[in-house]
């Protein structure tokens, strides 16, 4: 008996489960959900089965052919895995769980009517990536397993429900199939509706998803759709940003072989959204920060994109080896921008990549176990050491292969892993070897081992370079002399430009510097995110206290971990003797909290009982 992921209680002995039924009742007013479960082995099993379970109540384990009950028990809690849900079978090949979620599940959100953007009906949405799918259902919570699954959602009449699946049905309740989620006189009361959905592609757990709300849409392409609240201008400001949507599927799929997931939709969540996006496969989720305006935001759509062929269609076996996923999803991404939007902005994206990576060094340099491609992690909570050394590192790696061996030849072997691996989940050491099988002698070439056992960043890592690039380094160098750049030096300048600029200053200036460069230019009002809380973090570590009142109002705003992890631990640390800004960093936290994402409220809990 092995576990085969540091993150789950899933033993190597034990079948994977091949695919769930879902019935969930939405109970907007207690923030649970009443729910069932019939997990589907691939062959009659008997001896324990071993499912993650987290701050689940389970009512019964049963038989669901007799209805028998079977033997169960629940460990204690582990602070990382949950509970282990250990279920004694004899020649059975299939489990009927009934459960409820908690108001505290750490993948679930529930937004009241205020918090929403019409602010009269509520709202709720999963975030399951890395280890969370456990606290919306028993299963063998590791990317490891793929399942297949089906879900019917009830809930009030007023909203509506999208997936991570293809939608079936939107029907009245019917009595006998909340399959023990729930009495039949709940399930079936006035006011409900039942929407069913079925993906049968098989999918690792943490791309389970949902949302429920009062949801409007815009097509935008022929198979994609853009979802969001049903406010006219959100819903139109987010069909303009993706506009090119259908344009980039096509150069995926002349990149990386056919699109298998049927739609590509999107849903523009409300603010409190922890990530940039979330690529579950059907129905991307996006942050509405990404909606600039200027259709630059349709990059990180982009890069959810690439997660479809690689991520989605081949996935990490665990969270040791997420670069499989980052790496090379950030090199499609890239590669996706090159041929839509042009060379210069895909180097753009590289620098400020490069600036990223050059950072995450300053922040694991007391665990350096963390700048390595394959990392250890037993005992380590995925999304505490959460960072940009996968995306970055893996980047790096795969185009210094490219390099080695040449576009032409990089793009076929691309392809041929992808037809290799789809619908797979692997490890780094699978990759390494296809790599030598298929590129002989590469490990002469380049140093495999130092690039994906090596702390830090390798020697024959480079920056990228370009005209547009050099010259923004270069005038942010300029002001460190003292020499503010010109107006018509930055004329053409749209928030990529920026972001690069700023990241590239010193982490601290003079504060009478920061209110210069602001009075001429007005990053602090920037619509455009990434240069506001770029902007911001540098006025707050140079102890800039004029902005304290616009960096409360970012992080009551939104509560992307992007822009809060920087924030807070600008505050949090304090400049010099700063007292005033760790003041402000608890106090906002506390007024704030409830906004967040439970994934976001434990990352800030993280920071402040590091520095404060």
């Amino acid at each position: 008996m092995a576990p085969v992921d540091p993150h789950s209680f899933t033993e190597s002995s034990q079948p994977f489960a091949t695919h769930i039924s879902l019935s969930f009742y939405l109970d907007f007013p207690s923030s649970t959900i009443h729910s069932s479960a019939v997990l589907t082995l691939p062959h009659p099993y008997s001896g324990p089965l071993s499912l993650d379970a987290r701050t689940l109540s389970i009512t019964s384990v049963l038989d669901p052919k007799t209805l028998a009950p079977l033997p169960f028990s629940l460990s204690q809690p582990d602070l990382i895995k949950g509970q282990n849900l250990l279920v004694n079978l004899s020649n059975h090949s299939s489990v009927l769980v009934s459960f409820s979620t908690s108001p505290s599940s750490s993948a679930l959100q529930w937004l009241s009517p205020p918090q929403t953007f019409n602010k009269h009906l509520p709202f709720v949405y999963t975030q399951c990536q890395s280890i969370h799918a456990r606290s919306v259902f028993p299963c063998q919570d590791t990317p490891a397993a793929r399942i297949c699954y089906s879900a019917r959602l009830n809930l009030p009449h007023q909203l509506s429900a999208v997936m991570s699946a293809g939608h079936v049905d939107r029907r009245a309740p019917v009595v006998g199939e909340a399959a023990g989620a729930c009495d039949d006189s709940l399930w079936c009361a006035d006011g409900r509706v039942v929407e069913e959905f079925s993906m049968e592609q098989p999918i690792p757990p943490y791309l389970f998803a949902m949302a429920v709300g009062e949801l409007g849409w815009r097509d935008v392409g022929p198979r994609t759709r853009v979802y969001a609240e049903a406010a006219p201008a959100v819903l139109d400001a987010a069909a303009r940003e993706f506009a090119g949507t259908e344009e980039m599927i096509q150069q995926g799929e002349r990149l990386f072989g056919g699109y298998d997931w049927g739609r590509f939709d999107l849903l523009v969540l409300p603010p409190s959204f922890p990530y940039g996006g979330m690529e579950n496969p059907r129905m991307v989720f996006l942050t509405p920060t990404v909606i600039k305006g200027d259709a630059s935001g349709a990059q990180v759509v982009a890069h959810e994109l690439a997660h479809s062929w690689t991520g989605n269609l081949i996935t990490n076996k665990t969270n040791e080896d997420f670069w499989l996923n980052e790496g090379f999803t950030t090199y499609a991404e890239r590669r996706i921008v090159e041929a839509v939007q042009g060379e210069e902005r895909a180097t753009l994206n590289i620098g400020i990549g490069w600036r990223g990576w050059n950072e995450e060094m300053e922040r694991f340099k007391d665990n350096m176990e963390f700048t390595k491609l394959k990392t250890k992690q037993e005992g380590v909570d995925p999304d505490d050491v959460y960072s940009q050394v996968p995306y970055e590192k893996g980047f790096q790696f795969l185009w210094r292969i490219e390099r080695q061996i040449g576009r032409a030849a990089f793009d076929e072997f691309l392809k041929k892993y992808i037809a290799t691996f789809k619908f797979q989940s692997i490890d780094t050491e699978t990759f390494l070897d296809f790599l030598k099988a298929n590129v002989p002698g590469i490990e002469k070439e380049i140093d495999l081992d130092v690039w994906v056992h090596g702390v830090g960043i390798p020697p024959d890592a480079i920056e990228p370079v370009s005209t547009i690039y050099t010259k923004i380094v270069s005038l942010a160098k300029e002001f460190q002399l003292g020499r503010m750049p010109r107006e018509d030096e930055v004329a053409d300048w749209h928030g990529q430009e920026w972001e690069l600029y700023l990241e590239n200053l010193p982490k601290t200036i003079e504060a009478s510097q920061v209110l210069a460069l602001d009075a001429r230019y007005r990053l602090s009002e920037s619509k455009d995110w990434e240069v506001k809380v770029a902007f911001l973090q540098l006025s707050v570590s140079s102890g800039c206290r004029e902005y304290y009142g616009e960096v409360e109002k970012t992080l009551k705003e939104v509560g992307r971990m992007k822009y809060l992890r920087p924030l807070y631990t600008a505050l949090a640390q304090g400049p010099g003797k700063e007292e005033e800004a760790k003041i402000v960093a608890k106090r906002v936290f506390s007024e704030a909290r409830d906004c967040y994402h439970p994934i976001a409220q434990g990352v800030v809990e993280s920071i402040l009982s590091k520095h404060l």
